[in-house]
């Protein structure tokens, strides 16, 4: 193989399997990624064995080949050098690389051992959502999903398409619950519940730019294939039984309280400063037009803050995870949101102001 590429290009490219390629040296293939390079083009593809990506390269083929590639360690080589790169090798065991005076090389490993793409049967069910509506459902879940619990189902995203094209997305680590809900042009023929891992969908977000584009999806038993114009983003689906997130959702509640979101993430940063900083808990007093929030840690001091509420009902006293809030209010839009709740240790619903699309379910902690 004997190939010209320019430095930014393949700059681009590398920056893109960063986080796919497999850090820990358990399979040494999985640090690499394959270049196959030819006349009708080129491409790479990086692989941890739960995401696959492939995406194509622009480059100069001299001579046809392909190649299995340290990915971290070409990556700090084409950062460092000036110029146009060039990548040639004789064999499956070593590649030249040259910019300008600079050379170097590299022990590769051979093509054949890199893992098969899995290929998805032609009757897979495919549809489109747009790059934005997905990067939203996806910011405003996945920062409630687990990430080591031993419910592996919790540690990843719920993705439930009814056949009149709803989506909901779903995350939860069993504290608290995300959900947003939006329909789409596509259908599917019948109901799907698919679960991907954390890890994969904060990757596929970074592929998700600000411009809208349309996404196409395809549904297989055990992977689903995104293609966002010329990128291909292949992930594993995650086996087993998302809990009913629906019988979490408090069906009615008989306290509303409508607070401007912003007061309300400037109050819990101040008072959090003081909680504990494994817990950040803060304790609420709610009483008509105040919320005071306080917090008290014997080894620091204490603090409190007070608020002005929409609220006409008695008295209450619960106590929150900070944390736990601050996450969905720096996620959410709407200027006033609201707070639902019955008991001070029953779940509270947090909503935009009159908007249905998105809720966000957190569990009070004992005073």
């Amino acid at each position: 193989m004997k190939v010209t590429v320019e430095k930014n290009e393949l700059q681009k490219k590398l920056s893109d399997i960063q986080n796919i390629v497999e850090k820990k040296n358990t399979m040494p293939i999985l640090s690499h990624f394959l270049l196959v390079a030819e006349n009708g083009g080129a491409y790479i593809t990086a692989t941890d064995l739960e995401t696959a990506f492939k995406e194509p390269l622009k480059l100069t083929v001299a001579t046809e080949g392909k190649l299995c590639i340290p990915a971290k360690k070409l990556f700090e080589i084409v950062r460092e050098v000036d110029g146009d790169i060039s990548l040639e090798s004789s064999d499956e065991k070593w590649l030249k690389v040259k910019s300008g005076k600079s050379q170097f090389r590299l022990a590769c490993l051979s093509p054949d051992e890199f893992p098969v793409w899995p290929a998805l049967p032609d009757d897979t069910e495919k549809m489109e959502i747009d790059s934005l509506l997905l990067l939203e459902m996806i910011d405003k879940t996945l920062y409630s999903a687990g990430e080591s619990d031993t419910r592996y189902v919790l540690n990843g995203l719920l993705f439930n398409i009814k056949p009149d094209g709803t989506l909901t997305v779903v995350g939860t680590d069993g504290h608290r619950l995300a959900l947003s809900t939006k329909m789409l042009d596509s259908k599917l023929k019948e109901e799907r519940k698919i679960i991907f891992s954390r890890k994969s969908l904060a990757e596929l977000r970074r592929f998700l730019d600000d411009e809208a584009k349309p996404v196409k999806i395809a549904i297989g038993k055990n992977h689903i294939l995104f293609e966002m114009g010329t990128i291909q983003f292949l992930t594993r689906l995650i086996e087993g039984t998302y809990p009913n997130y629906e019988q979490v959702i408090p069906a009615a509640a008989d306290k509303t309280i409508g607070i401007d979101r912003i007061a309300l993430m400037k109050s819990l940063r101040r008072v959090s400063i003081m909680s504990k900083e494994r817990s950040s808990a803060v304790k609420v007093d709610i009483e008509p037009n105040s919320m005071a929030i306080s917090a008290s840690n014997p080894d620091i001091g204490e603090a409190k803050d007070e608020i002005t509420v929409e609220y006409a009902g008695e008295p209450i006293t619960l106590a929150f995870n900070a944390r736990y809030i601050l996450d969905a209010l720096s996620v959410m839009n709407s200027d006033t949101i609201m707070i639902k709740l019955n008991e001070p240790l029953s779940p509270t619903l947090i909503m935009e102001n009159e908007k249905d699309d998105y809720k966000y379910v957190v569990m009070p902690m004992r005073l």
